[in-house]
């Protein structure tokens, strides 16, 4: 046992001068503590229906920031893995961050992530800038492409309140390929295998300037309508009372909807899909 771990003394790695990113640290130090770090041999992939998978995951700005929503089921293969899963997650006060693909890494990830930003604004003083922000997850994507090319990819959707932004556009949307690429998004984005519907139908509902209400409305319409064709997307459980997670940033920071709002609303989107099973019209 190191002489560190009986004295209770830190290990001479923390006074080592170094940069202000935690996972550069783990990676000189304590590699072995990385989610990214490759799990098979060469050559090996990871069956489909090994590992539980999430989908899907959407975000869209809205008159006082940016939304960003999941459904709550995980499937491996064809069987559901977990209906309560979730997806959703601050990353810190302004910054949000949602995940499609294996689960076990996108939660390692996530969390990683949640680090990496406290340590840098402990380190620094200052907090990182939403660019910044948008590269550092980058960065740990590209560390797990290895992990990717075996069949365990993790595709996040990040979110963020931006003040420097212009007015009308503080809520900023960052969508992630598997090698780590970063392209921004405006208005709306979706990710996982029921992203196509889920996007499909923000196009018919998105408008500039939306309300609270009417961007979480447009959220839960559009994961209804991929659940309603991806078998892997989970829609409101009405009997179980499990429904989608819908949180907000604003210029008051990160809020999770309550549950009875959320609750609330897909129950009153359910009731209209009674008479109107394939959604809200669009006015001529």
């Amino acid at each position: 046992m190191a002489e560190h771990e009986t004295s209770g003394r830190l290990a001479d790695e923390f006074f080592t001068p170094g940069t202000s990113s935690f996972t550069e640290f783990l990676a000189a130090h304590r590699p072995a503590l990385l989610p990214t770090r490759r799990p098979f041999p060469a050559g090996v992939r990871a069956g489909a229906d090994q590992f539980p998978h999430g989908t899907t995951v959407l975000a869209l700005s809205y008159r006082d920031g940016v939304l960003i929503a999941g459904d709550r089921r995980a499937t491996m293969g064809n069987v559901i893995a977990q209906r309560d899963l979730e997806k959703v997650h601050p990353a810190d006060d302004y910054t949000a961050v949602a995940f499609a693909g294996t689960v076990g890494l996108a939660v390692d990830m996530v969390k990683l992530y949640q680090v990496e930003l406290t340590h840098f604004e402990k380190i620094e003083g200052i907090p990182m800038t939403l660019n910044a922000k948008a590269t550092r997850l980058a960065g740990l994507i590209r560390q797990n492409l290895g992990q990717a090319m075996q069949g365990l990819a993790v595709v996040p959707l990040l979110v963020g309140y931006d003040p420097a932004a212009p007015e009308g556009a503080k809520g900023r949307i960052f969508t992630f390929d598997v090698v780590g690429g970063t392209y921004e998004k405006p208005d709306f984005h979706a990710e996982g295998s029921g992203s196509p519907y889920a996007r499909g139908s923000l196009k018919k509902l998105f408008h500039k300037g939306m309300s609270r209400r009417d961007a979480a409305l447009a959220a839960l319409q559009a994961l209804y309508d991929a659940a309603d064709d991806d078998s892997a997307t989970g829609g409101p459980d009405l009997n179980r009372r499990i429904f989608p997670i819908v949180s907000v940033i604003t210029e008051d920071g990160f809020e999770r909807l309550p549950e009875p709002e959320t609750e609330a609303l897909a129950r009153e989107m359910v009731e209209q899909r009674h008479s109107h099973p394939d959604g809200p019209r669009v006015a001529p």
